[in-house]
């Protein structure tokens, strides 16, 4: 598991920074990261007042389950496509108390990949109430820790903008 890097608790305190300062308080929803993005935020003192709850769902079953994820975007586009990862951050607001949230799905390696959808590829999206919801689509190069890591930190950059915005 990628460690807690100075760089991700950085970008956590960053995030958490504009949280307290557009009293936004927010949800993450995660796959391919496996909980990292909800890990480097809450190591943070004081984050409680702005993370209102984390989503893990690795399974396609856990994105239906507990995001309201509609199957037929799994079937149609798959389960890494810009489609799902914007079903997930609508869905972890749904099913959320908070008002702005972070997504991400992806092939962190080192299987799992294709020629279509390559290990590395990554999509992240983010979306607040009331405004429209962003999304990112990345090819990231390293190991399965460097993806991850990666992702995360788009992740998070794309919830900074989401929340500037």
């Amino acid at each position: 598991m990628p460690s807690l890097s100075d760089e991700l608790l950085q970008k956590a305190e960053e995030v958490l920074d504009l949280c307290a300062k557009t009293i936004t308080p927010l949800t993450v929803a995660e796959s391919c990261t496996g909980g990292l993005v909800a890990a480097s935020l809450t190591a943070i003192p004081g984050s409680s007042a702005w993370i209102d709850r984390g989503f893990i769902t690795y399974s396609n079953q856990a994105k239906i389950d507990l995001l309201g994820v509609d199957p037929v975007l799994i079937e149609r586009f798959g389960v890494v496509s810009e489609e799902v990862a914007r079903a997930m951050a609508d869905g972890a607001l749904s099913h959320s108390q908070a008002p702005a949230s972070a997504a991400i799905t992806g092939i962190a390696g080192p299987s799992g990949g294709s020629a279509e959808k390559p290990v590395g590829l990554v999509h992240i999206a983010s979306a607040h109430h009331g405004r429209p919801t962003l999304h990112r689509r990345l090819l990231l190069a390293g190991d399965r820790d460097a993806v991850r890591r990666a992702a995360a930190l788009a992740a998070m950059d794309l919830l900074m903008q989401r929340l500037r915005s």
